[in-house]
């Protein structure tokens, strides 16, 4: 990881688990504004940046847990712990489904 601040500007070259024969890099502008309303650090603003973008692909479908883990920069066994702080699931559907299921199942196995 590396940073370069000239002027407000922060550059952040992403990690990687696994080692690519090619790296992309993101770069994104931010004011010192915004870190005083996070009040984080840098490196803590851009670490929460890149696993909010990586759970949102999730999200919307777009990458796997292991994909979205390794652009998040964690173990994908802890990227799919960290999908419950926003509500989402590592097994494509929202907790309530799930439950609605777990309940289905058991009114089943009673019936029989």
């Amino acid at each position: 990881m590396w940073y370069s601040m000239p002027g407000s500007i922060i550059k952040h070259e992403i990690d990687q688990e696994v080692k690519m024969s090619e790296a992309n890099v993101l770069t994104i502008e931010y004011s010192p504004e915004v870190l005083w309303a996070m009040q984080q650090a840098p490196d803590e603003f851009e670490a929460q940046a890149r696993l909010l973008l990586a759970v949102k692909l999730y999200e919307i479908g777009r990458l796997s847990t292991g994909l979205a883990a390794r652009l998040a920069g964690v173990p994908r066994v802890t990227f799919m712990f960290l999908l419950g702080q926003y509500s989402l699931s590592p097994f494509g559907e929202a907790a309530d489904e799930l439950k609605g299921d777990l309940d289905n199942a058991r009114r089943a196995s009673h019936r029989q």
